[in-house]
């Protein structure tokens, strides 16, 4: 009779142990058959993985840690985990102004150096005659009468004998006192009244409004006409009124439309917030900001006058024919037209010239206050 765990096991029984039994009875076969040496190495094999395994599962749980796990939102690894790198210093920009940025794009504008070049050169000569001419514009010798150039009198002599050239200089002073007079008045009158119908409102703005349209309705030039042929006394200051009367609503509007813009601006909130008066915005926040549009149409405009009291002059209800000015050159050249005598084109050319660079300029000033006016 075998003895009991000593035959072979049933069938049956070894099936149902399953793998785990099958483990088992090899770990037994490894133990009986190896040496005490060797198992003894196994063991330590054993326990040098089994902390290598640790170890691995320890980093893992650490950088596990850190991560983010779905429905934590962030998670701030501590300051010895994270590397520190240099970062350059960032220094804020001063802010620039309007009037800097806009000075900025003028100095890159060619039209504007252009302009300015020769509005310069007008005004020197309007207000320092004497510096390109030793000829008076006022002698004038029949003996000369249609006489050609020669030195010094660069242009000739006119029906009467006047130096040609003379006049010309001369004439400037007139056209330019007159416009720049004009512009100056078309920014306190219709600049003023428009800034405070913008800036106050009600009552002031209906009226202003109104008024402006009734003015705003009559045409220049026909208005003027009509005016100094009732005047018996026309000097530059009657020319001047009659000019900034009939057009100050056209810088009225432009005002007005400036300081409705600058009044709701943040910074304007900002210093009512701050208890300053309404006299104190108006004047310190919501004009230095209003003024660019004004300057413009100035400066348009006064090419305007100038060219409305040349055709005023022209027309014989302008300036007394006492005064020289390139109108009234302008017409006495006329008559001598059909002669042969281009005389008109000295002081038609002055004039032009004149009036295209203010034009100019008030486009160039225009596109450095307002960018996005190039792109309309």
């Amino acid at each position: 009779m075998p003895e009991a765990g000593s035959g072979p096991e049933d069938p049956e029984r070894q099936e149902d142990a399953g793998p785990l039994g099958a483990e088992g009875a090899r770990r037994g076969e490894h133990a009986d058959s190896g040496p005490p040496g060797a198992e003894g190495s196994r063991h330590g094999e054993h326990a040098d993985t089994g902390g290598q395994r640790r170890g691995a599962a320890a980093e893992a749980s650490v950088g596990q840690e850190h991560e983010p796990r779905p429905g934590q939102g962030h998670v701030v690894a501590p300051a010895d985990a994270v590397e520190v790198l240099a970062v350059d210093v960032v220094e804020e920009a001063p802010p620039v102004s309007l009037w800097r940025a806009a000075w900025h794009r003028l100095r890159r504008n060619p039209l504007f150096l252009l302009s300015a070049v020769l509005i310069v050169f007008v005004v020197a000569v309007a207000v320092f005659p004497g510096l390109f001419t030793d000829q008076d514009p006022r002698l004038c010798l029949l003996d000369r009468s249609m006489g050609p150039s020669g030195p010094g009198h660069i242009f000739g002599f006119d029906l009467q004998g006047c130096d040609i050239y003379a006049r010309t200089v001369y004439g400037a002073r007139a056209s330019v006192l007159t416009g720049v007079c004009s512009a100056l008045g078309l920014l306190l009158l219709g600049g003023t009244l428009g800034a405070l119908s913008g800036f106050f409102g009600g009552l002031l703005d209906a009226v202003v409004s109104r008024v402006g349209e009734v003015f705003f309705a009559l045409p220049l030039l026909l208005a003027a006409i009509v005016l100094m042929q009732l005047l018996h006394q026309r000097t530059v200051l009657t020319v001047v009124a009659i000019m900034v009367a009939f057009t100050w609503p056209q810088a009225a509007r432009v005002a007005r439309a400036s300081v409705i813009e600058a009044r709701n601006s943040e910074y304007v909130t900002a210093a009512r917030a701050l208890g300053v008066s309404k006299g104190g915005v108006l004047v310190r926040h919501v004009l230095p900001n209003a003024a660019g549009p004004l300057i413009v149409i100035a400066s348009i405009w006064l090419g305007v006058y100038i060219v409305t009291e040349a055709t005023l002059s022209y027309l014989g209800v302008g300036l007394p024919p006492s005064v020289i000015g390139w109108g009234s050159d302008i017409a006495t050249g006329r008559q001598q037209l059909r002669s042969g005598h281009p005389i008109l084109f000295y002081p038609a050319t002055a004039l032009a010239i004149t009036v295209l660079s203010f034009i100019l300029l008030g486009d160039a000033l225009r596109d450095a206050l307002d960018p996005k006016a190039r792109t309309r």
